[in-house]
């Protein structure tokens, strides 16, 4: 699972590092750091004309871009309703 936070790709610019892109499928152009591999944005002109979708979690300050829908829950795994209920680690156990 990702959370996504959505830009207008006019308004988007990356000030540091040369991120790498690659078309992973169709219009679908993933982008990711190519020192560790870490994704970074999507940008997909069929579906998001004119939108950059930046892995939340890369930025600053991800908390202020906390989730307000989801998407792609066609195959959504069963046990994915109750994640909130079951035990959780801030750390490797």
């Amino acid at each position: 699972m990702v959370t996504w936070a959505e830009f207008p790709d006019a308004q988007f610019k990356v000030t540091q590092g040369t991120p790498r892109t690659i078309n992973s499928s169709g219009s679908a152009m993933r982008t990711f750091c190519p020192e560790c591999g870490s994704g970074l944005f999507y940008r997909n002109a069929e579906y998001l004309p004119g939108m950059v979708e930046v892995q939340a979690t890369t930025l600053d300050d991800p908390a202020a871009w906390p989730p307000t829908f989801q998407i792609q829950t066609a195959e959504q795994q069963a046990w994915v309703g109750h994640l909130g209920t079951i035990k959780a680690f801030e750390r490797f156990p």
